[in-house]
């Protein structure tokens, strides 16, 4: 008996397996072929965590379904709610790994920031992600599941639906490319979460040949970039992905993105003390900001333990900001949200990290 417990092939993740290789372990058990596309929708679109759950399904397929497979879900291990109304998670992976998201409330839009990847590899030296290891890349039915979770959070504290995601949780969305984009196909499918692509906005730290990739497959979510310094010195020393990927090659993909997609792109600037807060700066940011239509949100920063940046003045983001509009340029300011709580990216995974070793 122990033998072949040892010998038992291990479980696959139904939401792996792909449709047609779904219908052929139907038929090969004996099932009807249209018993696939049943579980299917109970995965996606109803949401299904468990078997048991399935209930127009008969006991004995599910219980061959449980002998075969397993769905390996996402769970909320912990979550903070600020005294700003935003939500911040630690979801638990099956694992046993750690990931972050937040629901952002507003009063025109209910926002997700999800997560793509355990960790990260990039190290920016503002991101409380960038000082952890990546463990590994989420696959896509783990970043559904953040989005299932924060929908579930949203009509429980607040009575609406979700309006928006972005992908600017722990990670780089475009060093886990596949699962990003089959994710961004599972949620804006009819027999998934049906919601608009217009409504998800990919954001990256600029790695320019998949912004490129991202033209070419015609990927029809928002693409934001992670700019926050206005010339190549200062972004080398906060974010050292610049250096295999200049300003100068991101204008080129970005310019590339826009004449293939037609859609204008978001530049996403922190605004740091001292560092890149003045109106010298600002003109280095207004110049790139006529490479192609774009929008600029300036953000707040949230400051990390780990780091010696500080939140720039509100005199000076202001005056930051009025440069910029003064010359026509689309520009928001993005408070900073969540300032009671662990909202900064990595702070909350980090301690739920630290808290488990102890």
């Amino acid at each position: 008996m122990l033998l072949e417990l040892e010998l038992a092939p291990a479980k696959r993740d139904i939401r792996k397996t792909s449709p047609d290789d779904l219908k052929a372990f139907m038929v090969e058990h004996g099932e009807k072929p249209f018993r696939a596309k049943q579980v299917t929708e109970w995965l996606w679109k109803n949401t299904a965590g468990s078997f048991e759950e399935m209930n127009n399904i008969s006991l004995s397929t599910r219980e061959l379904l449980a002998r075969h497979f397993v769905i390996n879900g996402v769970a909320v291990q912990n979550q903070q709610l600020s005294n700003d109304g935003t939500i911040k998670s630690a979801f638990r992976l099956h694992d046993g790994n750690i990931v972050e998201g937040v629901l952002i409330p507003h009063d025109t839009r209910m926002t997700a920031c999800i997560s793509s990847q355990v960790g990260c590899s990039l190290t920016c030296k503002f991101c409380a992600t960038g000082y952890m290891d990546r463990k590994r890349n989420l696959d896509a039915a783990e970043i559904y599941d953040q989005v299932v979770r924060i929908r579930e959070q949203c009509e429980a504290q607040y009575g609406t639906p979700l309006t928006n995601i972005v992908y600017m949780g722990m990670g780089e969305p475009l060093l886990n490319y596949a699962n990003v984009v089959e994710s961004v196909r599972r949620i804006t499918a009819p027999d998934g979460l049906n919601m608009a692509p217009r409504r998800i906005t990919i954001s990256t730290a600029g790695i320019a040949k998949m912004i490129k990739k991202l033209a070419d497959d015609d990927i029809k979510a928002n693409l934001a970039l992670s700019l926050h310094a206005p010339n190549d010195v200062k972004r080398n020393e906060i974010m050292p992905i610049n250096e295999a990927n200049s300003l100068a090659a991101l204008k080129d993909a970005l310019q590339y993105y826009h004449q293939k997609t037609g859609r204008k792109v978001t530049y996403e600037y922190i605004v740091f003390e001292n560092f890149n807060d003045g109106l010298e700066d600002a003109a280095e940011l207004y110049t790139i900001s006529k490479w192609l239509p774009c929008k600029i949100n300036l953000i707040e920063y949230n400051p990390i333990e780990n780091a010696a940046y500080q939140n720039a003045e509100a005199d000076k983001i202001t005056a930051f900001h009025k440069y910029l509009a003064d010359r026509g340029v689309q520009t928001n300011i993005r408070r900073s949200r969540g300032k009671d709580i662990d909202a900064a990216c990595g702070q909350l995974a980090n301690k739920e990290k630290a808290e488990a070793a102890l």
